[in-house]
């Protein structure tokens, strides 16, 4: 089980019609991907089998770049752990 993070950091951010567009972009490609997901404030947290959740990870940076942005940088965080976003985080929900 793989546990990530990413947060998108478009250059530009968007569009003078839609100033999120290219983050957007990403979190659309994860949410499509099947895999456990959940959209922050600052970032989305993904979790599921290693090679999915690489392939994620890659498919958001790029769909963030196919939407239009002229630059990016992706921060990632990853874990290999035996438990679940779920289980890390029920004790503060």
């Amino acid at each position: 089980m793989v546990i990530a993070e990413i947060q998108v950091a478009p250059s530009p951010p968007g569009t003078p019609d839609d100033p999120h567009a290219y983050v957007e972009a990403a979190i659309g490609v994860i949410q499509g991907s099947g895999l456990r997901c959940e959209v922050g404030a600052l970032g989305t947290t993904l979790e599921g089998d290693a090679d999915a959740v690489w392939a994620t990870l890659r498919a958001a940076h790029e769909a963030m770049m196919a939407a239009g942005a002229t630059g990016g940088i992706s921060h990632l965080k990853v874990a290999t752990v035996a438990r679940t976003m779920d289980s890390l985080t029920a004790k503060f929900r």
